[in-house]
């Protein structure tokens, strides 16, 4: 009895006090655990987000006119990269014995009346072309957003004189801005690319003010000026991200434009020089020779028709990816809506 005791009061104190001691555990193991979980969930939220945020890329495939526009875009850009390192023949070879060849091999594309491979030719203008393309772009960007932001975000004498000064600049065409500026500078590659720049970056800012103006009167914009974001800031963080799809596709037609002004400029000689290649200018050099060797101009020409198609198509399509009121169900990631209220999409 004396030695049953202990173990009896040993086996009931320990036994409760396990079961004290676990109690609690217990019910604190699932708080433990639900915080790896809270962790965990985090990274697959931004996942997520960083998925919707490429949906229009997706989107943008999923379309053939944007598949075309991809392609030749990248076609024309790889172009001119290997026309900097090798072309079949060196593109200013004067080759007499061999002038207007016609297409075999070598020259797979046949020559001009200079003997000058017509396929050489051809990938050395594709680099004027991306220049030219790049350049009009940067020059476009810089004063259609300057010109949207000065007329959404200042005061409303600066705003109104902005909208006259942007509607009077869109009446003049981009082609009549070129000339009147190689009339004063002369005619070179800057010229067009500043004359399609100031062209269409008015057109970006007439376009894009108006939905600048839109994000301007939403909540989260209004919600960082109050917790002390400057104007720049909040026009960095949140008004230029959601006017980004209208600005990407007013982009890609300024694009087709600046290829499109650069042929027929230098086609009427107020492009690129002579020295420099250019599928305007080989079309301008050809063209009179059109009735005795009339697959000459075909190159040329094509080049030119394909990159501003393909422009053109990849500015559309970006459009319709981007612009979920135009899906109209066709992308099975975007079921069709209820209603074709444009709903904007806040980019975080």
């Amino acid at each position: 009895m004396s030695g049953s005791t202990p173990d009896s009061s040993t086996g009931s104190g320990t036994g409760p006090g396990r079961a004290a001691a676990g109690g609690p555990s217990a019910s604190r193991s699932p708080a433990a655990g639900a915080a790896p979980a809270m962790n965990d969930a985090r990274p697959a939220a931004r996942d997520r987000s960083a998925r919707s945020r490429w949906t229009w890329l997706r989107r943008l495939w999923g379309l053939s006119t944007g598949r075309f526009g991809i392609i030749v875009v990248i076609v024309v850009v790889l172009t001119a990269i290997v026309s900097l390192l090798w072309t079949p023949f060196d593109p200013a070879r004067v080759d007499i014995a061999h002038r207007w060849a016609l297409p075999s091999w070598p020259h797979l594309l046949g020559t001009d009346g200079s003997g000058r491979d017509i396929l050489s030719l051809v990938m050395a203008g594709s680099r004027t072309t991306v220049i030219v393309a790049v350049g009009a772009g940067i020059v476009a960007t810089v004063i259609g957003i300057a010109l949207a932001a000065l007329g959404a975000l200042t005061a409303r004498w600066v705003r109104e004189s902005v909208a006259v000064f942007v509607d009077i600049l869109i009446a003049f065409p981009v082609l009549i801005i070129a000339m009147m500026i190689s009339a004063v500078w002369g005619g070179s590659l800057w010229v067009v690319i500043w004359s399609v720049g100031i062209g269409f970056g008015v057109n970006i800012a007439r376009v894009t003010r108006p939905e600048l103006r839109r994000v301007l009167r939403s909540e989260f914009v209004l919600a960082g000026r109050a917790s002390g974001l400057t104007p720049t800031q909040n026009l960095v963080r949140h008004l230029l991200p959601n006017v980004a799809p209208v600005f990407i596709v007013q982009l890609s037609w300024a694009m087709a434009v600046a290829v499109l002004a650069e042929a027929g400029l230098s086609y009427l000689g107020f492009g690129a020089p002579v020295t420099q290649p250019s599928w305007g200018l080989l079309l301008a050099q050809l063209q009179q020779y059109i009735t005795v060797y009339p697959l000459s101009v075909v190159p040329p020409g094509v080049a030119i028709t394909v990159t501003v198609l393909g422009l053109n198509l990849l500015g559309d399509a970006l459009r319709e990816a981007t612009d979920p009121t135009l899906s109209h169900g066709r992308d099975p990631l975007h079921p069709p809506r209820g209603s074709i209220r444009h709903v904007p999409e806040v980019v975080s």
